[in-house]
C-alpha cells in the first residue's frame, strides 16, 4: 500500500481442462507477476486449477482445504508478501479436516482467501449452483456459510460466479461490513451484457468496491468471455481488460466507500418489506 491506496490485481487466464499442476504453475506465475507489479491482494478465477467445464476431472482434481493447491497458494502469497484469493478449486469435503463442511462428504467450489503471511483468512463455498448446460448442480454441494475476513483497510467477502444473480447475498455480506467483494467467475459466451450489469450491480446497489476475475480462453465446448472489471462503489469501472488472459490492476482508496455511503446514503434508506 501506498498513500493510503490498496492496490487489487486480478488475474485472468484460462485453465487447461483437467491439467491441474500446470494450471497450478500458472496461477503461481501471475501471483509473482502481480507481487511485482505492487499488488497488495491477488485474485485468482473460478476454478483456476481444473477448469470449470472439465467436469468429468472434477472427481480426480478434488482436494481438501489443507492439500495441494492451498499449500502451494499460500507459500506464493507468503514469499511475495502479496494476499491471494485462491478462488476456487473443487474441495473433497470428506478430506477437509481444519474447517466445518455443509456436508459430511461431497465435493465443492471452493475459495480460500490468504493474507500476505500465507494464514487462511476465509473459506467461501459457491451458494447458488449453475444448472443450465452444466453439471454443476448434479456434481456439487453448496455452501452455507457468508463470512468476511480484514485484508489491510479492507473487509472483504467472497461470492462465485452464478452468485451474482442472487442479490440477497450481497446484502448479507454488506450487513458484516464488507467494504469490497471479490467474485471469481467463469462467465461465457454469449451472455457478456449479463455479466457486465450484474457484476456493476452489485458494486452500485452495495455501494462497495467489486472485483470480478473471470477466466479466459476455451474449455471443453465453451468459452470464456474474460472482461474482469474493478468497480468502485458508484458502479465506475476502474480498470478491466478483453477476453485474453492477463493481468487487471487497480489502486483501491478504502475512504471512498464511506464517503460514497454518507453522500448518498442508499443504505441507511432500506425498509424491511413483507
Amino acid at each position: 500500500m501506498t498513500d493510503g491506496s490498496f492496490r487489487l490485481a486480478l488475474a485472468q487466464f484460462g485453465p487447461d481442462a483437467g491439467a491441474v499442476a500446470d494450471n497450478r504453475a500458472r496461477a503461481i506465475e501471475l501471483i509473482e507477476r502481480a507481487a511485482a507489479r505492487g499488488a497488495d491482494l491477488v485474485a485468482l478465477p473460478e476454478l483456476f486449477s481444473v477448469g470449470y467445464f472439465a467436469f468429468d476431472a472434477y472427481e480426480r482434481a478434488s482436494e481438501p482445504i489443507e492439500g495441494e493447491t492451498a499449500r502451494l497458494v499460500a507459500d506464493a502469497a507468503a514469499t511475495n508478501d502479496v494476499a491471494v484469493l485462491a478462488g476456487t478449486i473443487v474441495e473433497d469435503l470428506a478430506a477437509t479436516e481444519s474447517v466445518q463442511t455443509p456436508a459430511p462428504s461431497g465435493l465443492a467450489n471452493t475459495a480460500m482467501l490468504f493474507d500476505a503471511d500465507g494464514e487462511r483468512r476465509l473459506v467461501y463455498r459457491k451458494h447458488h449452483l449453475f444448472g443450465y448446460e452444466s453439471a454443476e448442480s448434479d456434481l456439487l454441494v453448496p455452501g452455507d456459510a457468508v463470512d468476511v475476513a480484514e485484508i489491510g483497510p479492507f473487509t472483504i467477502g467472497v461470492t462465485t460466479c452464478y452468485d451474482l444473480r442472487f442479490p440477497e447475498l450481497y446484502r448479507q455480506l454488506v450487513e458484516q461490513g464488507a467494504t469490497l467483494v471479490l467474485v471469481p467467475s467463469a462467465w461465457p459466451y454469449p451472455r457478456v451484457e449479463h455479466w457486465q450489469t450484474l457484476t456493476r450491480s452489485r458494486a452500485i446497489e452495495n455501494q462497495l468496491y467489486l472485483g470480478a476475475v473471470n477466466g479466459a480462453g476455451s474449455i471443453e465446448e465453451s468459452t470464456l468471455l474474460g472482461r474482469s472489471t474493478v468497480y468502485d462503489p458508484w458502479g465506475t469501472p476502474i480498470a478491466s481488460t478483453g477476453d485474453d488472459s492477463g493481468l487487471v490492476v487497480a489502486d483501491l482508496d478504502p475512504a471512498t466507500v464511506s464517503d460514497v455511503r454518507a453522500d448518498f446514503p442508499a443504505l441507511a434508506d432500506r425498509r424491511d418489506t413483507v
